[in-house]
């Protein structure tokens, strides 16, 4: 779907057309124009009739919008319109790849979206989805503005710095830089998780740019073929993570952690036994801390990190699972007074 040109949140054109990181113009491609002027790409997923809910879907670190489009669709069946954008340095979107100067722009990127859609459709509830790191903006999102949201689906969310998490790049060294490279992801998966962050900036005041090497994919699903979809999709982000994205995301943990007390918020919590990235301790933390009053955790034993590229069984109960929680708190919501 195409923006047009008369929407709120699209810029005018300038004489030479931005381009996507894949030579696309931005004019030919839905986008809005962030508040540092850098342009992200955005999908749009319609009902046919009218609009029931509103939902933005936040993505994980290092993949795009656009694979999330089966829970999309579950969920504008549902009679919901469901809206999202690259977040900045990741697919479509502009930046430097998995590259951002502050955790936060994330969430405040993801407010001026929010907005721009319910100045489109006033009066309706809105609701988070987020798998991952997109989890962790999600959470950040909702306390920003407390009772302005009617509800959050979290699959995988980023709540706790896994340990094991540092030990799953890949890559075998090939050269000096990478032996040191290699050196210093094994001192830091031997260190405790309290000096972590310490060793991050400290890193990151030498060493911003240097790679810690890419994600074994094998750990995100049992699914081998999601593994394989995932492997040769070109808007994945191929670059390992740098010392200061890991910066930013060791500082969303600190933020996301501080913000649980303060959630009150429906949410439906679904989580992998087996996750290696995002530790399983998070979504306990989560269900322990927040004070919401309507809250649900499931967790699916055995099961990695992208429970809905998950083995067919576990794919299947997560759909479900969404599909009934949102369709009880949609119904709920459209009879008392939006946010």
């Amino acid at each position: 779907m195409q923006t047009a040109p008369e929407d709120p949140f699209r810029m005018p054109e300038e004489r030479s057309p931005r381009l996507t990181p894949q030579n696309i113009p931005y004019q030919d491609l839905p986008h809005l124009v962030n508040a540092d002027g850098q342009y992200l790409f955005c999908r749009y997923w319609k009902p046919s009739g009218a609009p029931r809910a509103l939902v933005f879907m936040s993505h994980g670190a290092g993949e795009h919008c656009g694979r999330y489009d089966e829970l999309a669709q579950m969920l504008v069946g549902l009679g919901l319109l469901v809206f999202a954008h690259d977040h900045i340095g990741h697919g479509q979107s502009e930046g430097e790849r998995m590259v951002v100067s502050d955790f936060h722009v994330f969430v405040r990127d993801v407010l001026q979206h929010v907005d721009a859609m319910q100045r489109d459709h006033p009066g309706l509830p809105i609701f988070l989805l987020g798998h991952s790191m997109g989890g962790a903006i999600s959470i950040l999102t909702a306390a920003e503005r407390p009772g302005h949201f009617s509800g959050m689906v979290l699959i995988s969310p980023l709540v706790v710095a896994n340990p094991d998490s540092v030990t799953l790049f890949k890559d075998p060294p090939k050269s000096l830089q990478e032996v040191f490279q290699l050196t210093v992801r094994t001192v830091v998966s031997w260190m405790p998780a309290s000096l972590w962050v310490f060793a991050a900036k400290v890193l990151n005041l030498v060493l911003p740019n240097m790679s810690l090497g890419r994600i074994d994919s094998s750990v995100l699903s049992r699914n081998k073929t999601e593994v394989d979809i995932y492997n040769a999709d070109p808007l994945v982000c191929r670059e390992g993570v740098k010392v200061c994205f890991g910066v930013q995301l060791l500082n969303a943990v600190s933020r996301v952690e501080r913000a649980l007390p303060g959630l009150t918020l429906p949410f439906l919590l679904l989580q992998g036994s087996a996750d290696r990235l995002c530790d399983s301790r998070g979504a306990y933390l989560l269900m322990e801390s927040a004070k919401s009053q309507d809250k649900t955790l499931k967790i699916y034993e055995g099961a990695y990190h992208i429970l809905h590229k998950e083995l067919p069984e576990v794919t299947g109960s997560v759909f479900r699972e969404i599909n009934a929680w949102v369709s009880q708190r949609t119904a709920v919501a459209g009879t008392g007074c939006p946010p």
